[in-house]
């Protein structure tokens, strides 16, 4: 798998009763219909901590169904390795082309606790490994010595550091201090949506992407002018979302996406997995007026 360029993170539809598998298809459908360069099912935005194992390997199976020529990323995170192995079982039996694992926890881990989990990983694959770095909301912080060791290991490819400064300076420090310890064969890739303009200009290689999800088309234009150098092309795509990456920093983005796919008509209300809940009404008003500043058709 060619870990650079745009990699689309799909919503799960989630209801009370399990996976909404055919609203799940048409979503992995309309992404794969662009020119994303993977789909990341079953990361934070996949929901993936809410669904039991059958459940998602069910969404592994039809990630791979449904993507097409587009590469599938599958997240195989869980609180025991035990666990962990087993959804890498079901990845790599699905045909995935690369999983993607961050280190969760109840217990705080120790660096070498979460070393010995990649480790443990590492051995497993017969497919490339994304290394998910989201202390937010895995309640983890990798040390840059943690990074250069598990960049070491054989079937490592890609990290996904989280959101960078907005500054150019300080974003190209801060990539900086990643290369002191990670090899150039392992990219990185910027989440944050918010700040991801900032990460591709300033170095990263690859964009990890909630809002492509939803949004793909818009996406891969902005991911395509930033890694050719188009800094000005750029820098305006990403300032028309200046108000949905507010409502991230408010809302959150999983309950931010799954409000735009609400008003695009992609995705049927309440398919937050309970006890999360979606946003009031509002809130949703300020979605659709940030989707108007950012020029897209919610009728299309």
């Amino acid at each position: 798998m060619n870990s650079t360029g745009l990699s689309a993170f799909p919503l799960t539809p989630i209801t009370d009763d399990g996976i909404d598998e055919a609203g799940y298809a048409r979503i992995v459908e309309r992404i794969a219909r662009t020119d994303v360069d993977s789909i990341a099912a079953l990361g934070s935005t996949g929901g993936y901590a809410y669904l039991s194992r059958a459940e998602r390997s069910r969404v592994a199976d039809l990630t791979v169904q449904h993507a097409g020529v587009r590469p599938v990323i599958i997240g195989v995170s869980a609180l025991r390795t035990r666990d962990v192995l087993g959804h890498v079982e079901d990845a790599q039996r699905a045909g995935a082309s690369a999983v993607l694992l961050a280190p969760m926890t109840y217990q705080p881990l120790t660096q070498d606790e979460a070393f010995g989990l990649f480790e443990a990983v590492d051995a497993e694959l017969s497919v490339p490994l994304v290394v998910y770095d989201n202390p937010i909301t895995t309640g983890f912080t990798f040390t840059g010595e943690l990074h250069g060791r598990i960049a070491e290991l054989q079937k490592v490819a890609s990290i996904k550091i989280p959101a960078v400064p907005t500054d150019p300076v300080a974003a190209r420090a801060r990539l900086a201090e990643y290369r002191t310890h990670v090899p150039e064969r392992v990219t990185l890739g910027v989440s944050g949506d918010g700040t991801a303009v900032a990460g591709l200009l300033a170095g990263c290689e690859t964009w990890y992407s909630v809002i492509a999800g939803v949004l793909p088309e818009e996406c891969v234009a902005l991911t395509r002018a930033a890694l050719a150098g188009d800094d000005e092309t750029a820098l305006a795509m990403s300032d028309r979302f200046a108000p949905l990456w507010e409502l991230f920093a408010r809302y959150g983005s999983y309950r931010v996406a799954a409000a735009v796919a609400e008003q695009l008509g992609v995705l049927a209300p309440g398919m937050l997995p309970h006890p999360v809940r979606g946003i009031d009404a509002d809130g949703l008003s300020e979605v659709a007026r940030a989707l108007a500043h950012a020029g897209i058709d919610r009728s299309s």
